[in-house]
Formats: structure tokens, C-alpha cells, sequence
């Protein structure tokens, strides 16, 4: 079986190169891009005054065979830490130098977090990639919009859509090997396979998606002989929409979620054992939701409403008692987003909404025993954005939003977002500046270290940056630079006398700054190279695992029945720390840098019917690390088989 897993890898890959020297005779029409993140309703991205990554349901095919993690990580000013490790990592965002915290993730216009969580933060590791449809990534404050959490970015993700025939739909496998840079097993230990069905029957359009996804063969821990780890998923999503005319439609959304796997215990030097065989964990997600839209003469009406629930139970290994303790927390929340677009004119439309968010938590185990029914609040925020796209190349966006929460108070926030196109110039300038707020979890504000006393953190962000159009139109460059200071920064305070320990807001004032350069070349209409570079520099009291330089670069191909594909990603080195349990302190360490070159291919068998992929990672077997005292993934190889109909 080993053998016969490498050699068709070979084989795949050897037959997918042949056929790439075949011309293609298809014609590509480019259409003129649209984005939604920076007012909520579809415009056109050259009226946009933000630079907004895109990645595409192309995109996502050429990127076969990666997960949502190693997607995003590949984005400018984008890092995820976690991506290269083993597939139960948690994982870190920093965008621009923040925090999980500070980064707002939507799913179909409906905000996701986890109620019950240090942070209110969400787990991406919930969603699979094969369920997306297209991702939008906003830097910078935009709590105007999106409001807490929207301090460093936001990621909008589209889940896939119900196609125009009556059925249509997927069904894939794909399998992989799981090695770190010293090991080299052949057998296939990460696996992946799922269906969609979709249509439409008259008015009503239909989706429904399954996905199960195990993987195991590598130690979450890095170590000689430590047990290996385990992670497997399980995601069930349906659709209903129904259109009764061409101004009224309802789409209602469910979904099911739950990730179990198995993990280590912290990095506390290096003559402990990390490695630990009773800590498991088990994540259960489910979220409804409610999205009807109007459409008149003068604009349109949304509502993006949607609830969830998500149980977390913590099996954790006791040094001190010899026994596992178990952990249990429970978080709800919901969402209320309605929201009107006004045409006052061509030029001039008017976006108003409120948006009404509620959460609540439980904490149960052996030390704590938080209730639900005083661990809750409230958000209640009304917002405003203006925009003007004028005849002559200057567009505005401007907005506040007033935040009323139950617990703290009030929080104004507000954005200011000038740009101009030039007329005779292949050149579009832009410049903003704009606030946001992270409201205090329920954790820090009623969990075992709460302090009812916390405020919101703030953020401010001021952006300039440029994107031209060269070559006709066949080479884009954006790049942006950015000055980002956050006050009320979320700490936490122990006194190592009395042991008192809660969280508070740490006095002063913190910044980050940075420039983000993309450019892509499209040399025909089958071959295109492109790149970006991110430079990020934080103060030191934020500077843990944000590399300082960051670059990628991609070439693609496509050829007749197929693409091809190959992309090298350098990440600088990071600061990183941990506790050493020898010595009893803190103990600062640098993570060197690394580089990563991963290429993949794709060919179609059967033309509409049949698709089959190959992926190689880390192809130089780099041996590196992400964090302090964890694996990453070495060389390996995957296959996937695509059926449609």
C-alpha cells in the first residue's frame, strides 16, 4: 500500500506536466471585480477605497489540498500561526500586529465567535475550506461595520451557493501523508471526503454539504518518541433559499459542527516532557440563521440574523494529583444585523443599520462554577456610512457607530476613507483613518479572574497606500502602509505575595507599523505570477510571533484540462517565550526564520465529470518551527479525486 500511494503520486504528477505543454484555446473574460466588505453591499472594487484581499473560488481550486489556515497565511499582513503544524494546533491570528481578539470573522454576513471563550475569539479549525466559496480579507479598524472585534481586520467568508439547475453537486477524497522533516512514513494518514448537493426547483434553491475529516501520525509535541496526536472533524450544512420575486428573497442557513482531537501539554523547557497522553478535547458547534432581502428603486433592505451554541469539554492531565481533570464551558450568541442601503443619487448612497448581539457562558469543573445566568451581556449598536463616487475619480466613505453595551457603557467608533482615482493616470490613491473597540469577554468579566470594572480596549488605524493598473492592465500593484496604536489593552495582574490575579486594562499606549506590497502579472491568459511582501513592527510588549518580513510568491499555469501551480512562502524569524518549569521563570527565545516551497496540479479526466489533484508541501523538507516546543509539518505528498454531476 505504501509504495503504491507514492508511486501514483509520482505518476499523477508526471501525466498532469505532460499535458501542461498543451495550448489552451479558451477564451477568459475578465470582469470587473466586486467586493462587499467595506459597505455591506456589492460595488465595484475600483470604487473602493480599501485595499481588500480577495481570494476567489478559483483561487481556492488552484489551492487545492490546503486547509483555511494555510489559505489565509498566505494573504499580505496575514499570519497564522498554527497552519504548519499538526492539524489540532490551535491556531493564532495576527494581522498587522494583533491579536485573535482583534480580528472579526463573518460567515454569510453573520458574525462567529465563541461565547465561552477567553477571548471571544472563533476557532477557524470548525471550517472546512471545501464548504467556501470566497473569502474577503479587510485590514485596519472596522468596527464602523463589523463592530467589536474588528480592531486589526476582518475576515469575510462566503459559504458555497446553490447552483441554477435543478441538481448539481460533488463529491470528493482526497488522502495525504503526515510527516514531520525527520520522519518519512509513506502510508496515507490524512483524510479528507465529503459531498455537496445543490439546486434550484423554481423559487426554491437548496444546499446541503457534508464533510469528515481524520488525521493522525505526528506528535502535536515535538519530542523523541512522543505518542501521536489526533484530530478528526465532522461538518453537516444546509440551505434553503426562497426568491418570490425579483425584489423579495429568504435564505435560512443550519449547520453542524465538531472537532475532537488529542494535544500536548505546554513547552516548559527542555528536559520536561511535553508529551502527554489523557489531554483531549471535544468542540461542538451549531448555528442557525435568517437572511431575507429587499430590493426597491431607491436600494435594498437586509437582515443578517443568525444564533449559535458551542460546548467545549477540556480533558487535562494533573501533574499534582496523578488524575485528568475535566473542564467544561458552554457559550450562546446571537446576531440581529438590519441594515438599508439609500441611493440619494448615482453619486450618493446612505447605508443605516443596527445591529443587536447577545451572549451568555457556563464554566463548570472541578475549581469553578461559573452560571449562565450571570454570565451575560448585551450589545446594541446603531451605525451610519456615506459614500460619494463622484464622476471625477474621488470617492469617500465615512460612518460612525454609537456601541451600548449592558455592562460598560457606551463606545463611539467612526471611519474616514478619501480615495481618487486619476483620470489620466493608471493610478488610484487612498488614505484612512478609523477606530474600533474589542468589548471585554464574558470570561474576563465573570469568569474565575473577572473584573466587572474592565472598559473596551481601543484601536485606531491610519492607512496610505496606492494600486495601479500597468501593461494593459495585464500587471496590478497595491501597496498600503499603516500606523496602528491600541490603549486600554486587555492585561492580566498577579500578585505573587497575596496571589491575587484578575484581568484589567494596561495604562498607555501601544503601536504597530507596517507596509503590505501585492503585485500579480498575468504574462497570458494561461500564465500568471504574482507576489506580496508584509513588513510589521511592534513594539516589544506586542511582539510575539509576528515575523518582521514576510513574502510569497506563486506561479500558475493553465493549461487545456488542467492547472499547475508552485508558490514559495519566506516568514522572518519571531520572538517567542514559555515557562520553565526547571528554573521557575519566564525565559525568552528566538524562533529562527524558514521558507517553504509547495507546489500542486490538477487535471481533469473526464471533462464536468471527473477531477483529480496532486499536492507536495514543504518540498526542501525544512525542519522549522512555529511556536516553542511544537512539530510542523515536513515534506508530504497528497491525492484527491473530484466526481461531479
Amino acid at each position: 500500500m505504501n509504495k503504491k500511494f507514492i508511486c501514483l503520486s509520482v505518476f499523477s504528477l508526471a501525466t498532469a506536466f505532460a499535458y501542461a505543454q498543451e495550448s489552451d484555446t479558451l477564451k477568459v473574460t475578465n470582469l470587473k471585480e466586486v467586493v462587499v466588505s467595506d459597505t455591506k453591499f456589492s460595488q465595484s472594487k475600483e470604487k473602493s477605497g480599501k485595499i481588500i484581499e480577495v481570494i476567489t473560488a478559483q483561487d481556492l481550486e488552484a489551492k487545492k489540498g490546503q486547509n483555511l489556515a494555510n489559505v489565509l497565511s498566505q494573504v499580505a499582513g496575514v499570519e497564522i500561526n498554527g497552519n504548519q503544524s499538526f492539524g489540532g494546533k490551535n491556531l493564532g491570528y495576527y494581522i498587522r500586529g494583533g491579536r485573535n481578539r482583534q480580528v472579526a470573522i463573518y460567515i454569510d454576513g453573520v458574525p462567529v465567535t465563541d461565547a465561552s471563550g477567553i477571548n471571544l475569539e472563533y476557532d477557524l479549525r470548525l471550517i472546512p475550506v471545501e464548504q467556501i466559496e470566497r473569502i474577503e480579507v479587510m485590514k485596519g479598524a472596522s468596527s464602523t461595520l463589523y463592530g467589536t472585534g474588528a480592531a486589526t481586520g476582518v475576515i469575510n467568508i462566503t459559504l458555497k451557493k446553490s447552483a441554477k439547475k435543478e441538481i448539481s453537486g460533488n463529491a470528493y477524497i482526497n488522502m495525504g501523508t503526515q510527516n514531520t522533516s525527520e520522519t518519512s512514513k509513506t502510508s496515507p494518514q490524512d483524510f479528507n471526503q465529503g459531498i455537496f448537493v445543490n439546486g434550484t426547483v423554481k423559487k426554491v434553491s437548496y444546499a446541503t454539504s457534508l464533510n469528515s475529516t481524520e488525521t493522525k501520525g505526528m506528535s502535536e509535541a515535538a519530542g523523541e518518541n512522543f505518542e501521536e496526536d489526533t484530530f478528526s472533524r465532522v461538518n453537516v450544512l444546509q440551505k434553503i433559499g426562497f426568491k418570490a420575486n425579483d425584489k423579495l428573497s429568504f435564505e435560512f442557513f443550519g449547520n453542524y459542527d465538531r472537532i475532537k482531537n488529542t494535544f500536548d501539554n505546554s513547552f516548559d523547557g527542555i528536559i520536561a516532557n511535553s508529551d502527554d497522553l489523557n489531554n483531549n478535547s471535544m468542540s461542538e458547534q451549531f448555528r442557525i440563521g435568517f437572511l431575507p432581502k429587499y430590493k426597491y428603486n431607491k436600494g435594498e433592505f437586509a437582515i443578517n440574523a443568525g444564533a449559535s451554541t458551542i460546548d467545549r469539554i477540556l480533558n487535562l492531565s494533573n501533574s499534582w494529583s496523578g488524575t485528568v481533570d475535566a473542564y467544561n464551558y458552554s457559550g450562546r450568541s446571537a446576531s440581529i444585523d438590519a441594515f438599508n442601503k439609500y441611493n440619494f443619487s448615482k453619486q450618493v448612497y446612505l447605508v443605516l443599520g443596527a445591529q443587536y448581539q447577545y451572549f451568555d457562558m457556563t464554566q463548570k469543573d472541578a475549581y469553578t462554577d461559573v452560571a449562565r445566568e450571570g454570565a451575560k451581556f448585551n450589545l446594541f449598536d446603531p451605525y451610519a456610512t456615506v459614500v460619494f463616487n463622484s464622476e471625477f475619480g474621488l470617492n469617500i466613505n465615512a460612518g460612525a457607530r454609537f456601541n451600548t453595551h449592558s455592562e460598560y457603557g457606551n463606545q463611539l467608533v467612526y471611519n474616514f476613507n478619501p480615495s481618487y482615482s486619476f483620470e489620466n493616470l493608471p493610478l488610484k490613491v487612498l488614505a484612512s483613518y478609523s477606530t474600533a473597540f474589542i468589548t471585554p469577554s464574558l470570561y474576563q468579566l465573570y469568569g474565575p479572574y473577572g473584573n466587572l470594572d474592565l472598559t473596551p480596549e481601543e484601536n485606531a488605524t491610519a492607512e496610505l497606500g496606492l494600486e495601479s493598473q500597468l501593461l494593459d492592465k495585464k500587471l496590478t500593484i497595491n501597496a498600503v502602509g499603516f500606523y496602528r496604536e491600541e490603549e486600554d489593552t486587555f492585561g492580566f495582574y498577579y500578585n505573587s505575595a497575596t496571589f491575587e490575579s484578575y484581568y484589567i486594562n494596561v495604562d498607555g499606549t501601544f503601536n504597530a507599523k507596517g507596509i503590505e506590497v501585492s503585485a500579480r502579472y498575468a504574462l497570458s491568459e494561461k500564465f500568471n505570477v504574482g507576489g506580496n511582501y508584509t513588513f510589521t513592527e511592534v513594539e516589544q510588549q506586542l511582539n510575539r510571533l509576528i515575523p518582521k518580513h514576510k513574502g510569497n510568491v506563486d506561479l500558475n499555469y493553465k493549461f487545456k484540462r488542467g492547472t499547475f501551480g508552485i508558490n514559495y512562502q519566506y516568514v522572518d524569524k519571531r520572538s517567542d517565550a514559555y515557562y520553565d518549569s526547571n528554573i521557575w521563570a519566564t525565559q525568552a527565545v528566538n524562533l529562527a526564520a524558514y521558507q517553504l516551497v509547495n507546489s500542486n496540479i490538477s487535471y481533469e479526466l473526464l471533462p464536468n465529470r471527473l477531477h483529480i489533484f496532486g499536492t507536495v508541501t514543504n518540498i526542501l523538507n525544512e525542519d522549522f518551527q512555529e511556536l516553542i516546543g511544537y512539530n510542523t509539518r515536513g515534506r508530504n505528498y497528497k491525492l484527491g479525486l473530484n466526481f461531479m454531476f
